[in-house]
């Protein structure tokens, strides 16, 4: 089982027992989504922006315009933190101080570098689009080189990474299980709803085979 060195800036200090350093763990998490938070400072103050990401292996790319903020700060300091969560249930406690929720959450920490090469670039662009619906770059007119080259591309090297995961029912104390007070978990979930086609289609244009497996996939059941 391989996992992440542990270091004093990705240790897991409270609740540690949730926490998890296996690289297929905290990649199976980034895989799950593709939205995820990174902090940087600018002005001398703290700001966290979202953001769409692929990853590829051991790199994650993100992406944005060329005089884009937080990537020219990242760029400028050479490294970055990014955090990744998935609220999977809310956990109902007897009592106001053991209510939680479960959750699959992980932070990032790695070097930046501007990806330069055309042929990378290209390919970290189908690799952000395919993380968020996987087989959806082959259905689209892909960038042609004025908007390749007003993009500006960056990679993340995981280099530490960290995660922490609760995945269990309410944690009451023992007296408050004779209060006549229901507890539970409610489980959460995000779902795909059927697509909505554009009205300024062409006749015949069909949804994409890509698009109806990611529905199915994700959607209500």
């Amino acid at each position: 089982m391989s996992e992440y060195q542990i270091t004093k800036l990705n240790k897991v200090v409270r609740g540690s027992k949730r926490a998890t350093y296996n690289i297929e763990e905290i990649h199976q998490i980034l895989d799950d989504t593709f939205l995820c938070h990174i902090g940087y400072v600018w002005s001398d103050g703290a700001i966290v922006i979202p953001t769409a990401y692929g990853r590829d292996g051991d790199t994650i790319y993100i992406h944005g315009s060329l005089k884009n903020r937080m990537m020219t700060n990242l760029l400028e300091v050479g490294k970055a933190s990014i955090s990744v969560t998935h609220l999977d249930g809310l956990v109902m406690a007897r009592s106001a101080f053991h209510h939680s929720a479960n959750y699959r959450s992980a932070t990032i920490f790695g070097n930046v570098r501007k990806v330069e090469d055309s042929e990378e670039k290209m390919k970290a662009l189908q690799c952000i689009l395919d993380h968020m619906v996987p087989g959806h770059w082959n259905n689209i007119r892909q960038p042609n080189t004025k908007e390749i080259n007003a993009t500006l591309v960056m990679a993340i090297k995981i280099d530490m990474a960290s995660a922490k995961v609760r995945a269990e029912g309410v944690v009451d104390e023992k007296e408050d299980h004779e209060l006549p007070i229901w507890s539970g978990v409610i489980p959460i979930k995000q779902v795909a709803l059927a697509p909505i086609s554009e009205k300024d289609l062409k006749e015949g244009i069909s949804i994409p085979e890509s698009v109806s497996k990611y529905v199915a996939k994700n959607k209500l059941s």
